[in-house]
């Protein structure tokens, strides 16, 4: 099992910023894809970044592109979202997501919740106008 800790949540001003952090401890060997999703109240989980597990392959949905910046760490077992020209429309539970890859899809990026296999508890962002 892969377990997965977030943090780095908080509540900033519109125009602001924030960076979250996301650590993966347990079955850290093997090879994963991550992502970043968000949810916000009475609406469904969407995707806001992913990252493949090498090479640096990254997706953003329009919403976050140019804003959002996802970056990670395989040493550290780490993955970051940076959030900046945050929105009062960012506000929402973040998640981090793992997907285990097999080492031929190291440069694939996955954006569908259904294709991620673990989940963090989530950290709350709140953005005030």
């Amino acid at each position: 099992q892969l377990q997965l800790v977030e943090s780095g949540g908080g509540m900033v001003q519109a125009g602001g910023s924030l960076r979250l952090s996301c650590a993966a401890s347990g079955r850290t060997y093997s090879s994963y894809a991550m992502g970043w999703f968000r949810q916000a109240p009475g609406k469904e989980r969407e995707s806001v970044a992913a990252i493949s597990w090498v090479r640096g392959n990254t997706y953003y949905p329009d919403s976050t592109k140019g804003r959002f910046t996802i970056s990670r760490d395989n040493a550290k077992n780490a993955v970051y979202l940076l959030m900046n020209s945050l929105k009062p429309e960012d506000t929402a539970v973040y998640y981090c997501a793992a997907k285990e890859v097999p080492l031929s899809y190291f440069n694939k990026t996955y954006f569908h919740q259904e294709e991620y296999n673990y989940w963090g508890q989530g950290t709350q962002v709140t953005v005030s106008s």
